[in-house]
């Protein structure tokens, strides 16, 4: 297995080349900060909001802040692929001429690239480039692969297909079910939330929701319950005055001693870091 991984510390800039055996993500995964997943080869399925998609050899996914996604195994057993995280303070630095070019990123949830649709030979370069200069660490390097990053995000955004309707339906029907739930999840997460009331609601049972999300989304039921739940705090935490108790049962926990325990399960911190960063 070849990897290298680069975090500057502040976490407003991260790159992670991998290449090797598949392995799942073990942690619910969402940050502050855009992200840009290069499938270089093999296959990865990626779940992200509410649908799983088959990521292959030279697809791109271009995830924004604080939106839910998971990477899981597919068919093919080895794979590589190349992960660059920058802050949208960076991606905004210049004004109104950079947001233009960035238009697209900042109107959506994620954008996604499949190969054949663009230019793969000027990724490439760019990719390859980021990857050099945190290896090779000259004066600079971080300003350099950080406006590498730039130029790849502007990259995807003008070569996004034009056409840009939902994705395609889960070939498996129970999954497309899975994915309604999730879709309500997503709308009702401060509300108590049960299989068995989601499966009344969804006219099946909750043996099979239980049985089929994990296989669906890589998250089991209470996992993605909580990062969702987690997912929203933060928001207030970052963006709102309110105390950590009230946070906690806006955006549904029955207290505040379990709330704080499931935050630090799923971010590894408690919830005041996140006031303190506001």
């Amino acid at each position: 297995m070849e990897e290298l991984y680069y975090d500057n510390g502040s976490e407003t800039f991260l790159v992670h080349y991998r290449s090797g055996p598949s392995y799942r993500m073990t942690t619910s995964h969402f940050h502050a900060t855009y992200e840009f997943f290069y499938m270089m080869d093999g296959q990865r399925k990626f779940f992200i909001k509410d649908r799983t998609l088959l990521i292959e050899a030279g697809d791109i996914v271009v995830v924004a802040p604080n939106v839910l996604h998971r990477t899981t195994q597919a068919q093919t057993p080895d794979y590589e692929r190349l992960v660059v995280n920058v802050h949208e303070r960076y991606l905004s630095a210049d004004g109104a001429a950079r947001t233009e070019g960035l238009r697209p990123l900042f109107e959506r949830d994620y954008l996604l690239l499949k190969k054949g649709t663009y230019a793969s030979a000027a990724i490439d370069t760019l990719a390859e480039q980021v990857v050099r200069e945190v290896q090779e660490k000259r004066p600079g390097y971080e300003d350099y692969a950080r406006t590498l990053t730039i130029q790849l995000l502007i990259s995807c955004c003008r070569q996004l297909p034009v056409r840009t309707g939902e994705p395609p339906s889960a070939s498996n029907p129970m999954h497309e079910r899975i994915f309604e739930v999730v879709r309500d999840i997503n709308e009702r997460y401060m509300e108590e939330l049960t299989l068995e009331r989601l499966a009344e609601r969804h006219y099946v049972s909750p043996y099979a929701i239980s049985r089929s999300f994990k296989e669906a989304t890589g998250f089991t039921f209470v996992e993605y319950v909580n990062s969702v739940r987690v997912k929203e705090a933060i928001a207030l935490l970052l963006g709102s005055p309110l105390k950590v108790n009230v946070i906690a049962r806006r955006v549904g926990f029955g207290s505040v001693t379990h709330f704080g325990r499931v935050f630090k399960a799923v971010t590894g911190k408690a919830p005041l870091f996140y006031r303190k960063k506001g």
